[in-house]
This record gives structure tokens, sequence and C-alpha cells, in this order.
């Protein structure tokens, strides 16, 4: 057995032989987090047999950590390591495009403020109390925007989905609501149900990773003073990376 499998644990699906994916749990503005798990994902990729490889972010780039700008310009580089690189919404960016797109909603500019939007818009240099909400947008660069109006929703590889939040359970996976991918809790954290997919999702944080037969959650609380996490997945195995 080779070190990497050492270490390693079932998993409960599988990838194609030539594949292996990096999923990458909220980020919330930890650059710092970011910039040493990407270091170590660079280190597993060197030795990684697999062809293809590709980095899952989960979503929740934004708000409440100390640099929200550094994060989003660092995910609009092209992707490291000779990886793809599919960057999911959360509902996070929901909330920023909604309240960037609707400036004259209260409702929506203060679920985003009230929310850790005023952390993520200090990091781009705009002051809440001083600029009104028109002039948001204007004062985050184009290239971020681009980023955040043209995330994904959900990506599947093998027998695994990859969404935010999770999923609705019992509803087809092609009937899902968008909005369940983006904020749900229950009843999908708690269902046992076999989904015909192991949803691997962010959202809902824990101290520790979640792994259960039918999902794996990877909001490890990094915002909270806990660890950004990554699921290195491959085959029939998983292990984790943690910063």
């Amino acid at each position: 057995m080779n070190d990497r499998q050492a270490d390693s644990l079932p998993a409960p699906a599988r990838l194609p032989p030539e594949l292996r994916v990096y999923a990458v749990g909220d980020i919330h503005g930890c650059d710092g987090q970011l910039e040493t798990l990407h270091r170590m994902i660079a280190e597993d990729a060197a030795k990684a047999p697999e062809p293809r490889r590709v980095i899952v972010y989960l979503g929740d780039y934004v708000d409440r950590g100390p640099d929200s700008a550094s994060v989003i310009a660092t995910l609009c580089l092209p992707p490291r390591f000779g990886a793809e690189a599919v960057h999911l919404a959360g509902n996070h960016e929901a909330m920023m495009l909604d309240a960037l797109s609707r400036p004259d909603d209260q409702d929506a500019v203060m679920l985003w403020a009230a929310n850790g939007g005023a952390a993520a818009l200090a990091s781009w240099g705009i002051d809440l109390e001083a600029t009104a909400p028109e002039r948001w947008a204007e004062a985050i660069p184009d290239d971020h925007l681009v980023f955040l109006r043209t995330l994904r929703r959900r990506a599947g590889f093998g027998g695994y989905l990859f969404v935010h939040a999770g999923i609705r359970p019992g509803v087809p996976l092609d009937a899902q609501d968008p909005d369940d991918l983006l904020w749900i809790r229950e009843p999908f954290l708690s269902s046992t149900a076999d989904h015909g997919v192991v949803v691997v999702h962010g959202h809902t944080p824990s101290r520790d990773v979640v792994v259960r037969r039918n999902r794996i959650g990877l909001d490890t609380g990094a915002v909270y003073g806990g660890k950004l996490t990554c699921a290195v997945l491959w085959s029939d195995r998983l292990r984790f990376l943690q910063a």
C-alpha cells in the first residue's frame, strides 16, 4: 500500500480511474487559509497518477471573513497545477448579487449586509455607511462581477453530485429547485435516503467533516475559527486536506 492509500478512507461512491477531484468547502473570505490549502492541493496533485484533475469549489467565497475580494481575485485566476476548476454558487453569492442588482430594495440590501456583506464590501474598499447601495457594484472590479454572475449551481462526476447546500430528498435530480441547491438544510441533512448519488456539499458548518453513505459535508467553519477543508476523491477512496 502506498502512502496516499495509507491515509485514505473507503469512499461512499466511485470516480472513473482517470479522474481525481478536489472539493473545497466554504471559504468566506479566509484568503490565508485558501492559499495554504492550495499549496497542499498542489503537493497532492504532483504525486497523483490520475491524468485528469478537477477542483470543485462549493460556494460561499464571500462575507464574514477578512478578505472576500482577495478570495475572488484568486479564484478568477487560471486553474492551478494542470487542473480544471469548477466554481459553484453559494447562498452568500446569491445574497450579494441580489443586493447589487436591486440596490433600491432595502430588504435585499439589509439581508446581505446583516449576513457578512459589510465585511465583504470593506474588502473592496466600500464603506457601508458612507456609500449608497447604488454605488456598490461600480466599486467592484468587472472581472469579479463576471465571475460571480457565471457561477454554476451543480456539477457531477462519477457517483458524486457537488452542490452548495444539498438537495431535496425524493425529488429527481433533474427537477431540483435551484434555491434548494443553495439554501436547504432539512430535510436533507437528516435524510438517510439513497439519492442515487453521494452529495458533496458545504453550507452547514460543523466542527468536523461529515461522511455519510449519501452525503459528505465539507463546511468545517473556517470563518468561525475552524479549518478550511478539501476532500480528495479518487477511485473508491477519499482523504481530507485541511488548513
